[in-house]
């Protein structure tokens, strides 16, 4: 739908990120700037930008990544110096069986031979000591990944960890639920049944906070009132995914989000610093969730604090005073991701992308919003502000 002014949109990174690839998977140029409201200049300087540059060694980096890449090796070279002058003194007092072991700990991380360099341990004595420390526990690591995977494809691919456990014990095998969690994902085995997801209940107990939204969902403008809210997204190779979701109140659009593998205060962070960056919201802007621990986590608390934002809070077990945002949430699902099997996580983000920027906040009437788009009522009110800065 036409009718928004590209100039008066500001894009974050991840959906600069997006646009690049969908460019470089061979979407043109035309219909990007139809689709996501961005010029062509703006999509061929983020090409320039986000496209990998493939260097002498074979390794491969954005301008973006190779200019962070400095900054962080000039960094690094800093600490190595301050760590250095230390270290003299520390690596006398430590033996040589404790170094040994933390190479052994990183070795999966980091070159046995650069760590014995750096922690001033002959490789010789490194190996030495690791033959006789070795353990019935780390004989056990080599051979239980073996046998779990034999057990796996007995049960052509039925089992997950807690039935493998059950036939380990069995068997014989001192071994805990969570070692065989471990080295299931290690090795990359799991099962190929997939389970409704059940959120697992916290044993913490809720504490009820202020609810200053209180059901009030009216709003005079933008940036007024966000509602935010995380939902769950399954994908045949990667499992449980999570989408972490913000909406304005006044244009019912996602102002922004952020897609993970894993449900951490850091995926919601992420959705609130694309959100801000992307609206650059006046202070004292009430943003509003549930009372997930993600949300009401030490580090959330402080960001939105840093960024002037009051938050609010649904009363435990009241799903209506967040309402609007699981209403999209719902929405997602009956027009996306049910009539989609989604391969991995990369693939679903695409198709997020797609949906959510592509879709729903650019193309998608809302009967409340009298058949606009979420994108048409902020360029509306965006232009409307700056004809009335300019009388």
């Amino acid at each position: 739908m036409k009718g928004h002014n590209k100039n008066q949109n500001k894009f974050n990174e991840d959906f600069k990120r997006m646009v690049v690839e969908l460019y470089q998977s061979g979407t043109p140029v035309k219909q990007l700037t139809s689709e996501y409201g961005v010029s062509d200049v703006s999509i061929y300087n983020w090409v320039k930008k986000f496209s990998p540059v493939k260097f002498e060694d074979g390794t491969v980096a954005t301008a973006d990544d190779y200019t962070k890449i400095q900054k962080e090796l000039r960094r690094l070279q800093e600490e190595n110096e301050n760590l250095k002058k230390g270290y003299g003194h520390i690596r006398e007092k430590v033996s040589q069986s404790a170094v040994a072991s933390v190479i052994d700990q990183h070795k999966d991380q980091h070159p046995i031979q650069t760590m014995c360099e750096v922690l001033e341990l002959p490789r010789s004595s490194y190996y030495l000591t690791l033959q006789e420390t070795e353990s019935k526990r780390e004989r056990e690591n080599k051979e239980l990944p073996k046998r779990i995977k034999e057990i796996h494809e007995e049960s052509k691919g039925r089992y997950g960890a807690p039935k493998i456990h059950q036939y380990l014990c069995a068997e014989g095998y001192r071994v805990s639920l969570k070692r065989v969690q471990r080295l299931m994902k290690k090795e990359g085995i799991r099962s190929i049944v997939i389970k409704k997801y059940r959120p697992t209940p916290s044993k913490e107990t809720v504490i009820e906070r202020e609810n200053i939204l209180a059901r009030d969902f009216s709003t005079t403008t933008i940036n007024e009132k966000w509602v935010a809210d995380i939902t769950y997204i399954h994908t045949l190779k990667d499992g449980w995914c999570y989408l972490a979701s913000v909406m304005d109140l006044h244009s019912k659009k996602i102002v922004g989000y952020s897609f993970s593998c894993t449900m951490t205060t850091d995926l919601v962070i992420k959705a609130l610093d694309n959100a801000y960056a992307t609206q650059l919201p006046p202070e004292e802007l009430i943003l509003h969730s549930d009372l997930g621990s993600q949300y009401t986590s030490e580090a959330f608390m402080e960001e939105a604090e840093s960024k002037k934002i009051r938050q609010s809070f649904s009363r435990k077990g009241c799903p209506y005073d967040n309402a609007c945002i699981e209403s999209f949430h719902a929405i997602l699902k009956k027009e996306e991701i049910h009539h989609v099997t989604y391969l991995d996580y990369a693939s679903a983000k695409i198709h997020l992308f797609q949906y959510i920027e592509g879709w729903y906040n650019r193309k998608r009437m809302h009967g409340s919003l009298q058949y606009k788009t979420p994108q048409q009522v902020e360029d509306e009110i965006r232009v409307a502000a700056k004809s009335l800065h300019h009388v």
